[in-house]
């Protein structure tokens, strides 16, 4: 049997050949849409980040000079106090009649003094003439002196009833916002017994550890700012709360501690807010973001246009034909949601934010920008913002 095909076979094959070639021009289909964004090139300012806590900036606590009862709370819990103001009272009458005691002894006392004054008196001429002994005179300015010692004690011990009628009033020494009592009304206290505390609010201060790293690169950044005039309040602190928002109220740099904890290698920072409406309370979760450093001229991309390859960071750049080149790209530190990019790539590239999976090395992409720049392309060139 003869294998070649017959003539009617070959022309059939032949006419199916382009068929076959179009239809798999058709499935090749047209080139991935792809999100790009342009490395820029900008001043970039590096943010740190610590945790800490809230602390007033004056803490008082109220403990009782005196033993007593309690019959009195003049404040309402959690209220603001001035300073001066009255938050307990002690039962006061066992210290007047203290008072008024130790006052009839210094009267007693002075009395007594003003007589063996007027003995001496009376004594001095008559012994310089011989009608009295030395000796009668001698013990009459011993009694005077005695009078004049029990005279200053009487009058120490009034002083001291006073202070303790005084002290019945337990005020507050200074203004702030006054905690729940410890003690209540009726309680027999004593100066062991925390009746409640006071807090000075505003400002407030945060207290956060830092590294020594960290510490180098703040303090340089403070130098620099006084360097250029600037105060150093310039370099602030921002506060973020538990529940995510950023504290209003900008912050500055109060105090640093001492020394650097070995055991750490951190130092203790306070930083200071105000605090006007006294949202912040002591004791409060803080986390302290502030400048550390600042990059000129750096160039940065989005940080989801980054992929990591086996401990390689690799980005997608489209060249000018529109075709993909993946490269290695040497990473620094994060602002926000960008990279600095130290190594790797160059102002005006393009790199692919969106559809990376979609995209392998050397494909041909249709890239468009994100969609919030494509929108203010898009509102620019409408025939109602033109007529504007």
């Amino acid at each position: 049997m003869s294998n070649r095909l017959p003539p009617l076979v070959f022309l059939l094959l032949a006419g199916l050949l382009p068929a076959c070639e179009k239809q798999d021009v058709g499935l090749a289909g047209p080139p991935p849409e792809v999100v790009v964004a342009t490395v820029a090139k900008q001043d970039v300012e590096i943010y740190s980040e610590w945790v800490g806590t809230t602390t007033g900036y004056v803490n008082a606590q109220i403990y009782p000079k005196i033993e007593g009862y309690l019959v009195k709370q003049a404040y309402h819990d959690g209220s603001l106090v001035q300073e001066g103001d009255l938050l307990f009272e002690i039962d006061p009458r066992q210290f007047q009649a203290t008072l008024d005691e130790a006052a009839g002894q210094l009267a007693r006392a002075r009395a007594t003094l003003v007589k063996n004054q007027m003995d001496v008196g009376r004594y001095e001429p008559l012994a310089a003439e011989g009608a009295v002994s030395q000796q009668e005179l001698d013990n009459a300015i011993q009694a005077r002196a005695a009078s004049t010692a029990q005279v200053d004690s009487a009058r120490a011990a009034v002083e001291q009833a006073r202070l303790n009628l005084q002290w019945t009033q337990v005020k507050s020494p200074i203004t702030g916002v006054a905690a729940i009592a410890s003690a209540q009304v009726g309680d027999l206290v004593s100066p062991p017994t925390l009746l409640t505390s006071v807090s000075q609010l505003d400002p407030i201060k945060v207290t956060f550890p830092i590294s020594e790293i960290d510490y180098l690169r703040f303090a340089k950044r403070v130098r620099e700012l006084e360097a250029t005039g600037q105060p150093s309040q310039t370099a602030g602190l921002e506060l973020i709360l538990a529940n995510g928002e950023r504290y209003p109220e900008p912050g500055r740099l109060r105090v640093a501690g001492l020394a650097v904890t070995t055991t750490t290698g951190t130092i203790d920072v306070q930083g200071e807010f105000p605090n006007p409406q006294n949202l912040l309370r002591p004791g409060q979760f803080a986390k302290v973001r502030a400048v550390t450093d600042r990059i000129p001229g750096a160039l940065v991309i989005p940080q989801r246009a980054v992929r990591d390859l086996q401990g390689l960071s690799q980005v997608a750049v489209v060249g000018a034909e529109d075709k993909v080149t993946f490269k290695n790209v040497t990473l620094g530190p994060a602002t926000g949601s960008d990279y600095v990019i130290t190594a790797g790539l160059a102002a005006g590239e393009r790199v692919v934010v969106e559809g990376l999976q979609k995209i392998r090395d050397g494909v041909v992409v249709k890239p468009v920008p994100p969609p919030a720049r494509a929108a203010a392309a898009a509102a620019a060139s409408s025939p109602t913002a033109a007529g504007k």
